[in-house]
């Protein structure tokens, strides 16, 4: 597989990497309902095994279950991939979680995150969100601390804009952007994918598949079985009146992923990929079946056609 330059760093990364958000399990406030851990590993040693190079996770998903996961998975694999992780979310003892960028919880959060993925440096190291706001420039300045002490490689942002990241850039240079983009979230269009672009700061886009909808084996059944305590029961593009739309569009990328042999979700994945912004896609994946179903995204180039034709099922209106 193919492998492009995240950024100013030194990263050679694959075009598509593991998501490892669902692998924390259910029970916590973000969850995507249960998992099981062999799953979990099985998913990851089939995409490593097909040329994945890296695998995103973060201290919060599943509190602190997915980076222990992401280690299991990679004892004694040689070599081994890149491991990118976030701080700024932490939770308390009855797991409600908050926002802290105050630099001795920085620090704190990496020294956990080391342990629990048993390596002695992480390879990107991201601010999970700008929260709170005020306190960006104290917990920037962190993270250029951990990186000139090795603890981490590289140090990047995710859920940032683009005037946020400007005032990180004043003080320590970002390796990359984490932002969601899909076909169905392109907000960061405007303003966050020109100011990467100009900066030269990589993109790895998350959701690209837009939490599962656009995979292909979504539908109406399946959602309303979601277990009670996955997220994505209060998403408004899994409920009326955008949902029907959304299952529309799924159709027609059914319908291009079988002109050249691809599924719906490789398609969706492609289009993101397209922007030339873009470096990599974070895909999160649950067994090793839905590796097999997304592993092609990252040589599938869709034609100026075909994305001509997803542009018009966009436009098409949503009933009120």
């Amino acid at each position: 597989m193919e492998t492009r330059q995240l950024g100013q760093s030194d990263l050679r990364i694959t075009p598509i990497g593991i998501g490892a958000w669902a692998m924390g399990g259910g029970g916590w406030e973000w969850a995507w309902g249960p998992q099981n851990d062999s799953d979990s590993i099985a998913a990851i040693q089939a995409a490593l095994d097909l040329g994945i190079n890296w695998i995103d996770t973060a201290a919060v998903y599943g509190l602190g279950h997915s980076e222990e996961v992401v280690a299991r998975a990679l004892h004694l694999r040689r070599p081994r991939p890149y491991v990118f992780t976030k701080c700024e979310r932490v939770w308390d003892e009855d797991g409600r979680i908050g926002g802290s960028l105050k630099a001795a919880s920085i620090r704190r959060e990496c020294e956990v995150s080391l342990g629990r993925l048993k390596v002695d440096a992480i390879d990107l190291y991201q601010i999970h969100w700008p929260q709170p706001d005020e306190d960006i420039e104290e917990g920037w300045t962190e993270m250029a601390r951990l990186q000139r002490e090795g603890k981490v490689r590289y140090i990047g942002v995710s859920n940032f804009s683009a005037r946020q990241m400007e005032r990180a850039q004043a003080i320590a240079p970002i390796t990359s952007l984490q932002p969601p983009y899909s076909i169905l979230a392109r907000e960061v269009e405007k303003a966050e994918l020109p100011y990467v672009r100009r900066n030269h700061i990589g993109v790895i886009g998350y959701s690209p598949m837009h939490s599962g909808l656009l995979t292909g084996s979504m539908t109406r059944a399946r959602i309303a079985q979601f277990a009670p305590d996955d997220w994505r029961r209060h998403n408004p593009n899994f409920l009326e009146p955008l949902l029907s739309r959304n299952l529309r569009l799924v159709e027609l990328l059914r319908e291009i992923g079988r002109r050249c042999g691809r599924t719906a979700g490789e398609v969706a994945i492609a289009w993101t990929l397209a922007n030339p912004a873009v470096t990599a896609a974070i895909v999160g994946v649950r067994s090793a079946e839905q590796v097999f179903g997304v592993i092609g995204a990252g040589e599938l180039r869709l034609t100026q056609s075909e994305v001509g034709e997803i542009e018009a099922a966009l436009r098409q209106e949503v009933p009120v």
